[in-house]
């Protein structure tokens, strides 16, 4: 939680200077609290899992967030029976009376369909532009990110030659980032996608910019200037052992899945997988929820705009 301090202490410039998280007294007595609302737009087929590993991200923060799970009607899930839906689920319908803080928007194994064959496209971009005006800030993931450049931005996804699979290392561009606050120059994250967004559609967006990459993996973390939307490339929510899940999944398949990089020790699938991200995972939602959304949203959700 922040330090509280008087405004006028000499320190407080320096800490502010420094990134450190303060408050001053007149804010403090201000204050009021209440849980913030996050809505999670669930794409994925794997969804108790998805929903654990993002939970447990957004749960590892002293703040109390109310969570919102979302599901597109447009969509049969296969994997997930009506009863678990109903109970668990609001349908996008219902989630459109209401506001949030917060959102986050997952990644979904159709990256290699074109936008607008994907069965609930049209039902997903009512989310995207309800969510201009209904949601103070929102965290889109892999697929999840392709498809909210695409319909804010115009920007395209494009093929990989091979599938990106595996851990990699990345570098921050802009450590001045509100959600890439306390990060070191480098860190990791897995990416699992077919499909890729180019740095050069980004820059030649004026409303974008890009806060951290990889050489391997390319962009990973891009937001817009005013830093209340993001957009992941990678898996910051995956687990120790979802690629190797993954992989031999795939490869019982009988698909041609390469080896995921990085990520076994010695090349070896005997060895337990490396798990190098957590910290970092973990940092970044904390960020998010604290920076980008808790000491930003209206404590009045009626008044967002954008």
């Amino acid at each position: 939680m922040p330090i509280k301090i008087n405004s006028d202490l000499p320190a407080c410039s320096i800490l502010e200077n420094e990134n450190i998280f303060i408050m001053t007294e007149k804010r403090a007595v201000s204050q009021e609290i209440r849980p913030l609302k996050v809505a999670i737009v669930n794409l994925m087929p794997t969804r108790e899992t998805t929903e654990t590993q993002l939970l447990r991200l957004l749960g590892n923060t002293p703040l109390q967030v109310e969570i919102s799970l979302v599901r597109m009607e447009s969509h049969d899930f296969k994997n997930t029976s009506t009863d678990y839906l109903e109970k668990f689920y609001i349908p996008s319908s219902e989630v459109f009376k209401h506001r949030y803080d917060g959102m986050i928007i997952t990644g979904a194994p159709v990256e290699q369909i074109p936008f607008e064959q994907v069965d609930y496209w049209k039902e997903l971009c009512e989310v995207f532009e309800w969510s201009k005006t209904n949601v103070f800030s929102t965290i889109h993931i892999c697929w999840g990110a392709q498809a909210g450049l695409y319909y804010h931005y115009g920007i395209p996804k494009y093929q990989l030659d091979k599938k990106m699979f595996g851990v990699f290392k990345h570098h921050v561009d802009r450590p001045e980032s509100l959600i890439l606050k306390g990060f070191g120059d480098v860190f990791h994250c897995p990416h699992s996608r077919h499909t890729e967004i180019r740095r050069e559609d980004v820059e030649n967006c004026k409303d974008l910019m890009v806060i951290a990459e990889s050489y391997e993996a390319g962009i990973h973390l891009i937001s817009d200037k005013a830093e209340r939307n993001f957009f992941l490339t990678g898996h910051w929510e995956y687990d120790r052992e979802t690629l190797s899940g993954e992989y031999f999944r795939d490869k019982d398949k009988g698909l041609d899945i390469q080896f995921p990089e990085n990520y076994f020790p010695e090349n070896d699938t005997t060895n337990e997988p490396l798990y190098n991200w957590g910290c970092s995972a973990n940092l970044l939602y904390a960020n998010w929820l604290n920076y980008c959304v808790y000491q930003r949203t209206p404590f009045d959700l009626n008044e967002l705009k954008k």
